[in-house]
């Protein structure tokens, strides 16, 4: 009897701890996914796949773990919230960057939008499947050639500086 009482116990404390803990297999992309750095006017510092020299947006993943994308959106409108969903397939390794081409080209092959960048300034946010903000920046206007990003790298405030296209901010 004491022993049955003891089993039954250490099953509720278990499950009790097991309902605790985070699950590192699915991280909280609110959390873990940031914008990370933009350029709006883009000569000649980082090309697409097919030589273009475009907008973008970078991401980073702050979590060591992959992080699905798919059906989430960037836009740089706060009232079309919809204006560019991430396709089927779409991930950012962890610690990991992400670039999405602002250039209006749908066409193209990878991640292109169906927007450009205002080099006058304006907002980019990333935004969950049911429209939640998870991150959003709003920038001034832009001198060429210069991004606008987060220093230090995934977690600071946004300075305009020299692109560190797909790598450390730092």
């Amino acid at each position: 009897m004491k022993q049955s009482r003891a089993f039954i116990l250490f099953l509720i404390i278990c499950i009790i701890f097991n309902s605790c803990s985070k699950d590192d297999d699915n991280p909280d992309i609110t959390k873990s996914v940031v914008i990370n750095e933009l350029m709006a006017i883009n000569s000649y510092t980082a090309a697409d796949q097919d030589g273009e020299y475009d907008d973008w947006i970078e991401l980073y993943n702050l979590s060591s773990n992959e992080i699905n994308l798919e059906g989430y959106y960037l836009s740089d409108s706060k009232k079309n919230r919809t204006k560019w969903k991430f396709p089927p397939g779409t991930s950012i390794a962890g610690k990991g960057y992400l670039i999405i081409w602002a250039d209006s080209d749908t066409t193209q092959a990878g991640l292109h939008t169906n927007y450009k960048l205002s080099s006058l300034g304006e907002n980019v946010l990333l935004l969950s499947p049911d429209l939640e903000i998870i991150d959003h920046v709003e920038y001034g206007a832009q001198a060429n050639e210069l991004a606008y990003a987060r220093v230090p790298n995934g977690t600071g405030s946004f300075v305009w500086r020299y692109a560190t296209f797909n790598a450390s901010n730092d």
